[in-house]
C-alpha cells in the first residue's frame, strides 16, 4: 500500500481502463456473467479479487478472465475494520496499472446491468466520482461516531454512505496517500465494531473530494425490509416467467442499525421520480423479448443467477456491435429515445467533462 500511495498521475497511459475490484467472501458463482460482460473488451479493463485464502483454488476464481486475478488477501470480517483495509488493497494494487483510470467496487452479488460499451463511456468520460456520504441523525448514522475521532474529525464531518464505490485515479490516489483519517479510524474502531465500510470513505469523500464526488452510489441495496444486512432473496420469492420478487419495498425503516440506504433521486423531485420510465429490456432481447421494470424488480442474487443463467445459455442473440446494426433492429426507435433521454438528464447535471472516444480499434 505504500507502494501505491507513492504512484503519480500519469497524462501518458495509453488506453484509459477501468478497474474492476470484487471483494468477495468466497467464490463467484456469477462468474459466467461477468466473462459475457467483458467478451471483446480485453485492453479496457482489469480485474482484481480480494478473497477469503482458502478459496485461492476455488474453480471460478482459476479459469477464464478470472484467472490469476486474486491478489494477496487476508481475512475479512464483517463490520471490523480489515474490511476497510481490504478495500484498499484491492485499490493499491489496481493503482500499479498507470492504464487504470476508473476504479469499481464489487461483490459477489453484484450483477452488470448494461453492456461494457455503455459502462465503460459512462465512467471514463465522467467528471465526478460516486461514493455515496450523507449526514442523518439517529443511531445508524450519527449515533455511531466515535469521539476518540477527535479531533480530526468531528461529528460534523462524519458521514455515511454505501461501501460499494467508483472513484477517478485522481481521488484514487489520495486516498491511498491517506495517514491521518485512515490512523483515526483504525484507532477507533480497534476495540469496537464501528462498520467503517459505510462511513470511512464517505467521511473522507466529505472532508476532500468537494464536488468533485457525486454524492451516490453506482450499486444499489435493498435495505428497506431493516436489520444487520440487506435483503436477501431465494428461489421461493421468484414466481416463474417474473422475476419480480413477493416483497414489499415500498417500507423505509430509519432503525436499521447497520443500513438505511435509499434509491437515488439525484434531481431530489418526487414527480420526476414518479415520471420516469424505468422499464429496461434484457441484454438477449432480441430472442426472448423479455423486459423488466426497475421499479418492480429488485436486484439479488437469485435475479442475477437467472439472468446469467439465461444469457450464457442464449445461443440465438447477437449483440449488435455498431449503431448501424442497432439501426435495423425492430426495437431501435426505443432505444434511440432512451439514449437522448438518458444523455439529456446527463448534460442537464452536468456529468460530463472532456469526452475520451473509444478508440477505433475497440
Amino acid at each position: 500500500m505504500r507502494r501505491a500511495s507513492n504512484v503519480t498521475r500519469m497524462e501518458n497511459f495509453g488506453v484509459p481502463k477501468i478497474a474492476f475490484m470484487f471483494l468477495i467472501k468466497g467464490s463467484l458463482p456469477l462468474a459466467p456473467l461477468w466473462e459475457k460482460l467483458f467478451k471483446g473488451h480485453e485492453r479496457l479493463y482489469t480485474i482484481y479479487v480480494h478473497s477469503d485464502p482458502s478459496y485461492k483454488s476455488s474453480a471460478e476464481l482459476n479459469s477464464g478472465v478470472f484467472r490469476g486475478r486474486m491478489i494477496p488477501s487476508k481475512k475479512v470480517e464483517w463490520g471490523k475494520f480489515n474490511m476497510i483495509e481490504a478495500e484498499l488493497r484491492l485499490l493499491a494494487n489496481a493503482l500499479q496499472d498507470v492504464s487504470n483510470q476508473r476504479f469499481v467496487l464489487l461483490s459477489e452479488t453484484c450483477i452488470p446491468l448494461f453492456n461494457f460499451s455503455t459502462i465503460y463511456s459512462y465512467l471514463i468520460n465522467s467528471t465526478q466520482s460516486y461514493v455515496q456520504a450523507y449526514d442523518k441523525s439517529g443511531p445508524a448514522a450519527r449515533g455511531r461516531y466515535k469521539h476518540r475521532l477527535g479531533p480530526n474529525i468531528t461529528v460534523q464531518d462524519w458521514r455515511k454512505g454505501s461501501q460499494w464505490f467508483e472513484m477517478d485515479r485522481e481521488l484514487a490516489i489520495k486516498v491511498m496517500s491517506d495517514q491521518r483519517y485512515f490512523l483515526s479510524f483504525k484507532g477507533a474502531c480497534l476495540k469496537s465494531a464501528c462498520y467503517a465500510d459505510e462511513h470511512y470513505l464517505p467521511t473522507w469523500m466529505n472532508m476532500n473530494a468537494g464536488q468533485r464526488n457525486s454524492n451516490r452510489s453506482i450499486t444499489w441495496v435493498n435495505w428497506s425490509k431493516g436489520g444487520c444486512h440487506p435483503t436477501k432473496y431465494d428461489r421461493i420469492h421468484i414466481t416463474e416467467g417474473q422475476e419480480k420478487p413477493n416483497v414489499d419495498e415500498s417500507k423505509e425503516n430509519d432503525d436499521n442499525p447497520k443500513g438505511d440506504e435509499q434509491e437515488d433521486n439525484p434531481t431530489g423531485n418526487e414527480q420526476d421520480v414518479q415520471n420516469i420510465d424505468n422499464n429496461e429490456i434484457s441484454m438477449n432481447y432480441v430472442s426472448t423479448k423479455t423486459q423488466w421494470n426497475r421499479k418492480d424488480v429488485i436486484v439479488n442474487e437469485t435475479f442475477a443467477n437467472s439472468i446469467a443463467i439465461d444469457i450464457v445459455s442464449d445461443e440465438n442473440d447477437v449483440e449488435p456491435r455498431t449503431v448501424e446494426e442497432c439501426r435495423r433492429r425492430s426495437i431501435w426507435p426505443k432505444w434511440k429515445e432512451a439514449m437522448l433521454a438518458e444523455l439529456k438528464s446527463l448534460e442537464k447535471r452536468e456529468v460530463f467533462g472532456k469526452i475520451t472516444l473509444t478508440p477505433a480499434d475497440f
